[in-house]
């Protein structure tokens, strides 16, 4: 589904990501963890396409493959995966008027409203009404996007991404701004998207966020690929502490061996 090879991108003068190679397979739900600044955002950019990886030899493979294919347009890569930012979400934000209902329309089209030139068919509509059942939010469908919580925006923003019923879903660390309530909803939905088979790939920082369904770890330390494997060998204590820079210790709450819970970590 995503094949990086030997990608590396620099911006400005510095080099935010180091000859990274990473296969992720259609179905292989997976997390892409490491602290703050370790090139987490830049990677989901070069996935999406905002950002270019440096040019290699005409000989060498594409550094960057999504569903197979090298070159997309970006509106037709965002109805096969779905991308879900809260940077996305704080844009929406802005737009007076928009409401949760406009907001997942606009998914339709890759554009933050419907174009003026389309009709927004009755098909369309059910759609839209689709995804937002689907996070639990269908009720909100004419509440005006800026006035919701973050918690019921979040939900909207990911029914968006649903509702070209994509392949996957690609979540750059969706908890952001989340009370302990609203994320454990969005956590408990994104397990039922997972059982629904939509693969996931949840790029955090936060380790309690890697729900059981989430079988593949990949550690970025720094813009370089520390690790990957299969989850229980990769949240291991001493890889988590290389990876996050000071010691981390895990513990697991009784009766939820599964989903292991960041201890404490120090500088």
């Amino acid at each position: 589904m995503i094949e990086l090879d030997h990608a590396t991108v620099v911006r400005g003068q510095v080099r935010v990501l180091h000859d990274l190679s990473l296969r992720i397979a259609q179905g292989q739900h997976t997390a892409i963890l490491g602290p703050n600044g370790c090139g987490k955002s830049t990677l989901i950019k070069l996935i999406t396409r905002e950002l270019y990886p440096l040019a290699r030899g005409a000989d060498a493979p594409p550094p960057v493959r999504v569903l197979g294919q090298a070159r997309w347009q970006v509106d037709r890569l965002r109805s096969q995966l779905g991308i879900v930012t809260a940077d996305f979400g704080a844009r929406l934000a802005e737009l007076p008027g928009l409401t949760a209902e406009d907001a997942v329309l606009g998914g339709l089209f890759a554009s933050f409203v419907v174009p003026p030139f389309r009709e927004i068919t009755e098909a369309m509509r059910e759609r839209a009404a689709e995804a937002l059942a689907r996070t639990g939010v269908a009720d909100l469908r004419r509440r005006r996007y800026a006035e919701l919580s973050t918690g019921e925006a979040r939900r909207v923003l990911i029914a968006r991404a649903l509702v070209n019923r994509p392949h996957a879903l690609l979540l750059d660390e969706p908890s952001t701004g989340l009370d302990v309530v609203a994320r454990d909803r969005l956590l408990a939905m994104l397990r039922e998207l997972a059982r629904q088979g939509i693969t996931l790939v949840l790029v955090t920082h936060h380790i309690e966020e890697i729900i059981p369904e989430i079988g593949h770890v990949v550690l970025l330390r720094e813009g370089r690929m520390l690790a990957q494997g299969p989850r229980a060998a990769m949240l291991d204590e001493a890889l988590l502490s290389e990876a996050f820079g000071g010691p981390v210790r895990l513990w697991t709450p009784a009766g939820d061996a599964a989903v292991p819970r960041l201890a404490g970590a120090g500088a």
